[in-house]
This record gives structure tokens, C-alpha cells and sequence, in this order.
């Protein structure tokens, strides 16, 4: 009797922990990780906590525990937040719009054509180039976001763009270093009206933007990189089968700086919308998923693409793919978004967000 006394004990801890976890991935949304840093942790996360107390539900279901109750309480709010990582729309229909009106936008964070795959036909930095700028080209968008993208020489950047994306207008910042220059890139269709550059403390990440105007309405275009964690999932594996501390510990040092910094870029871009005189779009790599601090900010006053027009998984990121969605276009709430597309584009080790939106 005692002793399945202990094992009732011992199961509702572990529920409770379970629930717990699950409810502070929650509260990763609106707690600032500058001040708690382990939060952002929290919210990445999230499906997994989530997934482990599914499993708990379950198998205190066929206990017929009545403790089936605590993981059901912690999960009921994912129900709400689940169509930001995945959604099924069947047959569903886009709405229709007048062609005119109808801007088309892909953000890519294009890994300094770096990647290199001998089954994608890819075979180093300048075919890497050529291959993403002709996929882009066969999108025919108006307006193209890219992060990381680097060029060998600043000096002919111009000259490089009017070759690779002719018809299409060039905004940019990028840092020069010893192996080239890398930074935001932003293509459009239209004339530029107005631009600006964002730049943030500590690193190369940045934000740029532009103004435009399409089928009479005058807009702003923010192309953000926010700090990633700058770890390695293939050193940290090696670190594991050789049980390297020194690996772990700086692994954990690094993950701490970007989690601190990322808040203070996203602020700083925040502001600036807040002070934008007309309605503005929000692109690029957030390198945060969708229960996040970063997310929830960038979020006031717009939507998200792939939860009003997307199907199937949203995520963004090919080496975590289903679980890591990074990668958004956010637009004004007063916009209808029409499609929404990832396609597995293996050029880089992100996919490219492809979004149609009705102004």
C-alpha cells in the first residue's frame, strides 16, 4: 500500500514538472530574456515540452489516473498557439483579389552561399550565388529580403546586383572583412523613396529598411538579422561523443550573449516602427521561434503570413526541420494575405518564406 502510495507521489511530481515547463514556455512570450535570459530557452522550447505532456496525458489516461488532469490543464492554452508552427487547410481556397494590388515579398536568410551540396548540384560560392539568385528570379517577386548576403568585392556591388537581378532596385548594408562583405539585402520592383540602416551593438547583425509605394499606398520595408545563438549542433555532437566540458561551457556562454542582445535589437527596431510615419512590413531572420519575446514584440499592429495562409509545417530552419520556424514576413493588419509558401529549397540552410499579401 505504501509503496503505490509512493508511485501515485512520484507521477504527480513528475506531471507537475512536466506542466510546469510547458507553462513557462508560455510566459516566454512577454518576459524580456535581457532580464531572464533562460526564458528564451523556455519558448524553443515549447514543442517538446508540449510533446512530453501529451505523452503524460495519455499514459495517465490509461492508468485511469485522475492526475490525467494537470497535463490536460497545460496544454489546453497550446491549442492557441500551435497555428504558428503548423497548420492543414485541405482544400481551403485563397481569397480572391485584383491583381493590382497584389504585392508579392520572399525573405531568404541565404547563408553567404555557403552551402555546398553535391546532390543539389551546388558545388561552392559562386554557384551557390547564381543558383539563388535564378530561383529567386523565377518567383518574379516585387520586393526580396535577404540576410547573409555576402559579396567578395563592396567595391562592385552594384555592377554585381544590375547582373544577377536586372529590373530590380538595390538597398544594402553589409561589413566588410578579410573573406568579403556580408550583410542585409533588400530588392524591389519600385523606386525607393526613403532608406535607413540599424545598426546594433556587439556584432554584424542589423536591420535595414525602405520606403515604397504600390497601388497608391505608401509603405515601409524592415529587413531585420537578429543575434543568433552562434553554436554548433555538429561541434556540440563531437563535444558529446568526447565529452568535452570546455565545449559545453562555451556553448552555454554563447548562447546567454545572443539571448541577452537579441531583446535589445528587437527593442531598438520596435522603436523605430513606433516612430514610422507610415504602415510598415517586418522581414527577415528573427532567429527566435514563435513563443518568444522577439516574436510577440515584432508582432503589434501585424500578422503573420504563414499562420493566416499557410498549410502543413512552417519551419524555417533545414537542419531542425519541423520544429524551428525563424524565419517570418509579418505585414500591417490592414493587408489580406492571399499564399503563403516554404518551400525545401536546399541552397541554404534556411528555406525561403514566399508570401503573396493584397495591400
Amino acid at each position: 500500500m505504501a509503496r503505490n502510495r509512493f508511485f501515485g507521489l512520484t507521477n504527480r511530481v513528475l506531471l507537475l514538472i512536466a506542466a510546469f515547463l510547458l507553462v513557462v514556455s508560455y510566459l516566454s512570450m512577454v518576459v524580456n530574456p535581457a532580464k531572464l535570459w533562460f526564458m528564451s530557452l523556455a519558448g524553443l522550447m515549447f514543442v517538446p515540452f508540449l510533446l512530453l505532456n501529451l505523452f503524460l496525458l495519455v499514459w495517465a489516461f490509461m492508468r485511469r489516473s485522475k492526475a490525467f488532469v494537470i497535463p490536460l490543464l497545460a496544454i489546453i492554452p497550446a491549442l492557441f498557439f500551435m497555428g504558428r508552427y503548423a497548420h492543414f487547410r485541405g482544400d481551403e481556397e485563397p481569397p480572391a483579389v485584383l491583381p493590382d494590388k497584389l504585392l508579392k515579398v520572399v525573405t531568404w536568410n541565404v547563408g553567404r552561399f555557403s552551402l555546398s551540396r553535391p546532390s543539389s548540384g551546388v558545388g561552392g560560392f559562386d554557384q551557390c550565388a547564381d543558383s539563388v539568385f535564378a530561383y529567386i528570379l523565377e518567383q518574379k517577386p516585387d520586393i526580396v529580403c535577404l540576410q547573409e548576403f555576402k559579396i567578395k568585392d563592396s567595391r562592385k556591388i552594384k555592377q554585381y546586383l544590375k547582373r544577377k537581378m536586372p529590373g530590380y532596385h538595390s538597398e544594402y548594408y553589409v561589413f566588410t572583412g578579410k573573406n568579403g562583405s556580408a550583410g542585409n539585402l533588400t530588392l524591389s520592383r519600385f523606386p525607393v523613396r526613403n532608406r535607413g540602416v540599424i545598426k546594433f551593438e556587439g556584432g554584424t547583425n542589423l536591420a535595414i529598411f525602405s520606403d515604397y509605394e504600390y497601388a497608391g499606398k505608401v509603405f515601409r520595408v524592415y529587413n531585420c538579422h537578429f543575434e543568433s545563438y552562434n553554436i554548433s549542433f555538429s561541434g556540440i555532437a563531437r563535444a558529446m561523443m568526447k565529452q568535452d566540458k570546455d565545449v559545453f561551457a562555451e556553448t552555454g556562454v554563447k548562447m546567454k550573449r545572443s539571448i541577452s542582445r537579441r531583446p535589445k535589437q528587437v527593442d531598438k527596431v520596435f522603436n523605430d516602427i513606433e516612430s514610422c510615419p507610415v504602415e510598415s512590413f517586418v522581414c527577415g531572420d528573427f532567429n527566435d521561434n514563435p513563443m518568444s519575446y522577439t516574436y510577440c514584440r515584432m508582432m503589434r499592429d501585424r500578422q503573420d503570413t504563414f499562420v493566416e495562409a499557410g498549410d502543413g509545417f512552417g519551419a524555417t530552419y533545414s537542419r531542425l526541420w519541423p520544429m524551428l520556424r525563424i524565419d517570418y514576413v509579418l505585414c500591417p493588419k490592414s493587408c489580406t494575405v492571399v499564399t503563403h509558401e516554404t518551400p525545401k529549397v536546399k541552397l541554404s540552410d534556411h528555406y525561403p518564406v514566399i508570401t503573396e499579401i493584397a495591400l
